[in-house]
């Protein structure tokens, strides 16, 4: 069974896929090579759960491809499958956001280490807060 960080991007993915699958009904894309990145796409969803290591490369690669295949979704594609894949996908992300994402993996290994549980969304919700005393 996948664990719950897992599960999570697992889901993010589903849910990209479901924006990939109605961009082609739209007829947005060329229905034939739009059907063969599908099965990729569906290729990774297998494999992620059964081997996440091995499937990360293929991973770096759909997501980098779905923002330069598909510029007219790449704003749709969840910042957090571009940290979880990491590698090419992190050229997409500013510095501030990478480090936003830094703190928030050191504080994941953290309590996994003490064996807490962590909310992932709290945890970015608060990192994500500008400093008391800041200006917009």
């Amino acid at each position: 069974m996948a664990n719950p960080h897992l599960q999570y991007h697992l889901q993010l993915l589903q849910h990209l896929r479901t924006i990939l699958v109605a961009l082609g009904e739209a007829e947005q894309v060329p229905e034939e090579s739009h059907s063969l990145f599908l099965d990729r796409f569906d290729e990774l969803l297998t494999l992620l759960p059964q081997d996440p290591l091995e499937s990360q490369y293929l991973g770096q690669d759909l997501i980098c491809q779905v923002i330069q295949r598909y510029p007219q979704i790449a704003h749709l594609v969840p910042r957090d499958l571009l940290w979880f894949f990491a590698g090419d996908c992190l050229h997409f992300m500013p510095d501030d956001e990478l480090a936003v994402y830094q703190q928030l993996e050191e504080l994941r290994y953290e309590a996994e280490q003490n064996g807490q549980p962590f909310d992932w969304h709290q945890h970015k919700q608060m990192l994500s807060q500008p400093a008391p005393g800041s200006a917009h």
